[in-house]
């Protein structure tokens, strides 16, 4: 005979899924913002050129530091980050146009493994 769930199994079940699709809308709308951002044609950051060609968000955000470090920027912008509190500071940003991301997305592989086939996957 099958297996019917509990109350308390239902729920947790029912938890897990919405907080799934929380996790695949927000997802999928920086996935949108990225791509509305590159068809614009403007400079965009290294992380928003990651996400808008394909890399997960999160992967994404980890990795754009490393990415972008000793790269000429080809234009710089200023954003508001949030410290703590209500306390905000002004930090640069770097931009880059399509070329100067593709030809560093080119040599550019992480450490790990998983990371690194994602970032060729990305480059091929």
């Amino acid at each position: 005979m099958a297996h019917v769930p509990t109350h308390r199994e239902h729920r947790a079940t029912r938890r897990t899924l919405r907080a799934t699709l929380r996790l695949r809308a927000a997802a999928t709308r920086t996935l949108r913002k990225a791509t509305r951002a590159l068809a614009s044609g403007q400079p965009q950051t290294a992380k928003t050129h990651l996400i808008g060609r394909g890399l997960d968000p999160t992967t994404a955000k980890r990795f754009a530091g490393a990415f972008s470090k000793g790269v000429t920027p080809t234009a710089t912008s200023e954003t508001v980050i949030k410290l703590k509190g209500r306390a905000r500071k002004a930090v640069a940003v770097k931009l880059y146009d399509s070329a100067a991301f593709m030809a560093r997305l080119r040599v550019y592989r992480p450490k790990s493994p998983t990371a690194a086939a994602a970032f060729a996957a990305l480059a091929a």
